[in-house]
């Protein structure tokens, strides 16, 4: 099974594209607070790439600014790129459905 959902804030504007086939695709980068203080007391936070595609990439492109609440469901997709004979892993969150929340942060 792989399934996830995540809510946090938007960190930058998202960034719509459209692919070479004509599918709208816009990625967002969402900041996640951890449910758990640091030895400061301080509540650090996650950074995750969202991807989400057509109708709800475009709806998500219109509506979402820096600071946006959402919560995101959607899949773990990894993938692994050789440079250098290195490999490198990366993961980033599919969108399969996204929830605009409002709130403000409780620490």
């Amino acid at each position: 099974m792989n399934e996830c959902v995540l809510v946090g804030r938007i960190k930058e504007m998202p960034e719509l594209k459209t692919t070479a086939r004509g599918n709208t695709v816009a990625t967002l980068i969402l900041e996640s607070d951890r449910n758990f203080r640091d030895e400061d007391g301080n509540i650090g936070t996650d950074v995750f790439s969202v991807t989400v595609w057509r109708g709800a990439a475009e709806q998500a492109a219109s509506l979402l600014k820096p600071g946006s609440m959402i919560a995101v469901k959607g899949r773990l997709q990894g993938r692994m790129v050789q440079k250098e004979d290195r490999s490198y892993y990366f993961c980033e969150v599919i969108a399969e459905n996204i929830d605009y929340l409002r709130g403000m942060r409780v620490n």
